[in-house]
């Protein structure tokens, strides 16, 4: 069984205070779009809320879970927590929600990757990764997050017996690494697609 965990809780204060995953991309919200991503590579799928009124705010989606952090405040390292004890699958693909071009062909690239791993994480180099856009074993993470102590992803990558994935074999798939856009903001989203949020019949989709 392999899972998915999409991470939403953050404050939005880098997006003026919208919520990112609500952004319209091509007709569809972001979180909508990684959403239909995921159900074609995953088996189930659980999103994490800061606090259950956030959790409301995607009762619309279907056959998605959706719960709260356990230990508020911490960041995403809280979120991964919380999914981590939710999940039934022993790999677990892990996504923040401001990612609406991920690939499916790759998130089955870095399950299979995985395997044998505690984590498959993808790396532009040594100093460089991507750890919200990974899959861990869920053994793994669960005795780490017990008792961890750091707030930062970094550690806990460190401490697991860790693929590293470079960049470059992913391109194979995904030749424009468009899996990784990251979008903290409109001027983000308006770089990748100047109509983005505007009503469009271009049917040409950037991702």
């Amino acid at each position: 069984m392999r899972s998915a965990i999409v991470l939403v809780g953050g404050a939005a204060r880098r997006a003026g205070g919208r919520e990112k995953y609500f952004f319209t991309f091509r007709g569809k919200t972001f979180i909508d779009r990684l959403i239909d991503t995921l159900k074609e590579v995953a088996d189930e799928i659980v999103v994490v809320a800061r606090d259950p009124e956030q959790c409301e705010r995607f009762g619309h989606i279907g056959d998605v879970r959706c719960i709260s952090d356990v230990r508020r405040g911490l960041g995403p390292i809280g979120g991964l927590h919380a999914g981590t004890f939710a999940v039934h699958g022993e790999y677990v693909f892990v996504a923040a929600c401001d990612m609406p071009c991920i690939h499916p062909g790759v998130v089955r690239m870095l399950f299979d990757a995985a395997v044998g791993y505690d984590a498959a994480i993808p790396c532009w180099n040594a100093d460089m990764l991507e750890p919200l856009h990974a899959v861990y074993r869920r053994s793994a993470l669960l005795g780490y997050l017990e008792k961890h102590e750091s707030l930062s992803l970094r550690p806990m990558i460190w401490s697991l017996n860790t693929r590293y994935v470079p960049v470059e074999k992913i391109r194979e798939i995904d030749p424009g690494l468009l899996t990784f856009t990251n979008i903290n903001n409109l001027e983000d989203l308006e770089s990748i697609d100047p109509v983005a949020g505007h009503d469009t019949d271009d049917p040409r989709d950037p991702c």
